[in-house]
């Protein structure tokens, strides 16, 4: 099975552009540019921000970022879902994810939204059977911050400085998940590292 779609989860607006929550947008903006996709393009009837590439067997690949605020973001993916007839289990979404510290990643399949609301309002438009990649943000810094605050915070400097030097690794997980497939994304991907050397290790 080949992916269609690849979606990148974020809040529209340059006042949230290097928030936790707008990973998503960052990771496909740099898969973009490195892909050499074609130059976004503002979509109203479809609200949001669409690219494409082709990929080496002639089949075209749409990216999107959807122009709704985080909590709505199925409203943008169910309209291009059923515009170009892509099914769920054609997409990949990319998105923060609290449960994993900054610089981790972990791609999965169906499931819950894990309280995260851009999951939350796209599962419940669609089927959850697509796939995630889960780039990792971190927990609160403490039990009695919001969650809101949270992620619509900005990284540390030492937290960007990972960001910054993780990128290519999340761009090789997401070109590996296209590649190969979920199944054996998540066995290479999600396998936990024996040592260091492991974990620096390429893809």
């Amino acid at each position: 099975m080949s992916y269609r779609l690849i979606v990148g989860l974020g809040n529209p607006g340059s006042e949230y552009a290097e928030t936790r929550h707008n990973i998503g947008f960052r990771v496909i903006d740099a898969f973009a540019a490195k892909r050499g996709a074609g130059e976004w393009a503002k979509n109203r009837n479809l609200k949001g921000d669409l690219a494409q590439l082709m990929l080496p067997d002639g089949s075209k690949l749409h990216l999107l970022k959807p122009r709704t605020f985080m909590n709505e973001s199925g409203v943008s993916i169910q309209k291009v879902c059923s515009y170009y007839r892509i099914p769920p289990e054609e997409m990949i979404v990319v998105y923060d994810e609290i449960n994993l510290a900054v610089g981790e990643v972990k791609v999965s399949v169906n499931g819950g939204p894990g309280g995260h609301n851009g999951l939350v309002d796209v599962i419940g438009r669609i089927k959850p059977t697509f796939a995630r990649l889960r780039i990792g943000v971190g927990h609160k810094t403490c039990k009695e911050m919001d969650l809101a605050d949270h992620v619509l915070g900005k990284f540390s400097l030492e937290d960007e400085t990972l960001i910054s030097a993780s990128m290519d690794r999340y761009l090789d997980c997401l070109e590996r998940l296209i590649r190969d497939g979920s199944e054996a994304a998540m066995n290479h991907i999600n396998r936990k590292p024996k040592n260091k050397d492991t974990e620096d290790g390429q893809l």
